[in-house]
């Protein structure tokens, strides 16, 4: 049994050596010049410099030895589906990163932390902390062509529990995300109604609190005990929270939601059931359609009264407010939650790429992409709440209490409800809603898949419409909570615990493990096989120091400010604390378990694992103990 180091070690220098190789190869084959392919057949990957570059071998000069080559690095990819055009791969990239944390999360966190001052911090920890967290999943899935678990193998195997952590939270998104895109899509068929069922008090769930106001209308006013028809339609009709005493007891399962909630988890499997082949020509219209859509809202937007009230309240500075804490918290975590490093996406995603792509470019590009359209986003947003406020003669303040879904089905449905032409605008703006999460739950689902049937190949590898199935079937019975009466309860737990500091703390140990003990040298040099060139001192020093302190400094945030919920004047219980630190802390519990197993398994004292593998290396030169797997080419003659 070989020991943990050798394991770090072996498949990424095999797997490098194995690409240069078919690069040389190809080009002798160009050149039909048999002599060339017989001395570059076995360069063995102890030949390899630190350039990256390899020189012409002087041993194995035979035609089998190539040819065996050839059969072994074909084995590594012949299998693995690859995207049918660079824009497939790149509109999938998009859609994941843009969701609907752009439109509901960034105007809201941009305004409460000093407007236009607020993009200084935002831009900083994007540089800093998002892109370098962004680019190095790319490179990693892209070179290794794995899924968030089968990688570790080909990194460092005793963190593969990272893996099966980043499966368990990207269930638990599973469990509450759809959720939200199955009320939107209750609001889509409502649309097709003559009149939208929001812009009146007079449906049976309506109370006498409900206000309707309308633009000019001087006979009503609003108060602090008025509620909108569109917020009692979210609540009372839609949620229906108001059959549900508490978390403690949820009710029964609304079954419009459970149908419209079923209608999306069908789209979901016939988008990605045959792989990359079928998302990637799906990804065509729900990664565009949000930005025509996006235009079109702000076009329509900016004609409205007020609107330009919203706009100046979005990005006036506040310089001031940058001498808080708070506020580089809040864009550190919005700009990591954004981008969406660690949830085994952008791996899996990658890990389809030709070995050759240039994914340095696909970082920066999707990453300015995404943070465009996020401000893109606060634009549409706010002209519609400087509207909201001319209507309800209130300051736009009040008017954007709101953050997280209630922004979108109260306030924008209620906007839109007081605009001529509402029906239409009502069904592409929650068609955008729908696409938007669609994107997001492709890519999330695309990760789960990818990681099991790369770890499993001998029993899952040509099942995969039926493992779809499998974990779609899942994800549909638990989320079956969340569509009950208290279903919001669930929705508003899960989004708090689940994604919190149990992601940061494995994005963490995934960096941790790629820059101290992969090595950033080694990293870099995969990067330089790939793309030609080697990342430069910026990205060395972000991938060691910066983006370890970046993630460090979000999670103290999270864990010095306790959390207190509250959903629409609920205030969670305290044993809700207790069940979300269970949910967050469960999935951070595979982490030490592997390493547990690990350790009885293979060979290699915990001091071993611990000290630096320079050290390791020159300790072990000249061990006799015969290794698990070959890690060079020489040993494919033997």
């Amino acid at each position: 049994m070989g020991t943990i180091e050798e394991d770090c070690m072996g498949e990424s220098e095999r797997r490098e050596a194995f690409h240069e190789n078919d690069r040389q190869l190809s080009v002798a084959q160009a050149d039909s010049t048999p002599r060339l392919l017989l001395n570059r057949g076995h360069t063995s990957s102890a030949q390899i410099p630190r350039d990256g570059r390899v020189s012409p071998g002087s041993q194995g000069h035979d035609l089998r030895g190539a040819r065996m080559l050839l059969v072994e690095q074909a084995s590594l990819s012949q299998s693995r589906k690859t995207w049918r055009k660079k824009m497939d791969f790149l509109l999938s990239v998009i859609g994941y990163a843009v969701d609907l944390g752009n439109v509901w999360r960034f105007p809201y966190i941009c305004y409460q932390n000093g407007g236009g001052a607020f993009l200084l911090p935002y831009l900083l920890m994007a540089l800093f902390g998002g892109v370098p967290l962004f680019y190095m999943e790319l490179a990693l899935g892209q070179f290794h062509q794995s899924g968030c678990i089968s990688i570790w193998k080909h990194i460092c195997p005793i963190f593969k529990g990272i893996g099966f952590s980043i499966c368990v939270i990207g269930l638990y998104i599973a469990f509450y995300y759809n959720t939200v895109m199955a009320w939107a899509m209750y609001y889509l068929l409502s649309s097709f109604q003559t009149t939208l069922p929001w812009a009146t008090c007079f449906n049976t769930w309506n109370t006498a609190n409900c206000t309707h106001l309308t633009p000019g209308n001087p006979n009503t006013s609003w108060t602090n005990g008025s509620t909108s028809p569109a917020e009692e339609f979210y609540i009372r009709h839609i949620l229906q929270l108001h059959l549900s005493p508490g978390l403690h007891e949820l009710g029964a399962v609304n079954w419009q939601l459970a149908l419209c909630l079923l209608l999306i988890f069908t789209v979901v499997y016939f988008s990605i059931w045959k792989g990359v082949k079928t998302s990637g020509k799906v990804v065509w219209l729900t990664a565009t359609l949000p930005y025509l859509v996006l235009l079109v809202l702000l076009i329509r937007g900016a004609t409205l009264p007020g609107a330009w009230r919203g706009v100046v309240y979005y990005l006036k500075p506040d310089w001031w407010k940058l001498l808080s804490t708070t506020v580089w918290v809040d864009a550190a975590v919005q700009i990591f939650f954004s981008l969406g490093p660690g949830f085994g996406v952008l791996l899996a995603l990658a890990s389809y790429n030709p070995f050759h792509n240039n994914c340095y470019k696909d970082a920066l590009l999707t990453s300015s992409i995404n943070c465009l359209t996020s401000m893109l986003s606060g634009l549409v947003i706010f002209t519609v709440l400087g509207y909201m406020a001319e209507v309800r003669q209130q300051g736009v303040d009040a008017v954007a209490r709101d953050i997280g879904p209630s922004l979108l089905f109260i306030i924008c449905a209620e906007a839109i409800a007081s605009m001529p032409a509402a029906n239409f605008f009502a069904i592409i703006f929650f068609l955008m809603i729908i696409t938007l999460g669609l994107d997001s739950t492709f890519a999330g689902l695309e990760g789960l898949i990818t990681a099991m049937l790369d770890e499993y190949p001998q029993v899952l590898g040509r099942r995969r419409e039926w493992v779809v199935l499998g974990l779609v079937c899942l994800c549909y019975l638990g989320a079956l909570s969340t569509v009950c009466y208290g279903g919001a309860y669930i929705v508003k737990l899960l989004e708090e615990y689940a994604t919190g500091p149990a992601l940061i703390a494995v994005v963490f140990l995934e960096i941790a493990a790629v820059s101290w003990f992969y090595g950033t040298s080694r990293f870099c040099r995969d990067v330089q096989v790939m793309l030609g060139f080697l990342p430069g001192q910026f990205w060395r020093v972000c991938w060691r120091a910066i983006c370890p302190c970046f993630l460090l400094f979000i999670l103290g945030s999270f864990l010095a400010s306790p959390l207190e919920i509250k959903l629409f004047g609920y205030l969670y219980p305290p044993w809700s604390a207790i069940l979300g630190y269970i949910i967050g802390a469960s999935p951070l519990i595979c982490v030490p378990c592997y390493m547990v197993y690990y350790l009885l398994s293979t060979r290699g004292t915990f001091r071993q694992v611990s000290e630096s593998r320079e050290k390791f290396n020159s300790r072990i030169k000249g061990d006799p103990t015969p290794r698990k797997k070959p890690v060079c080419h020489n040993d494919l003659k033997r």
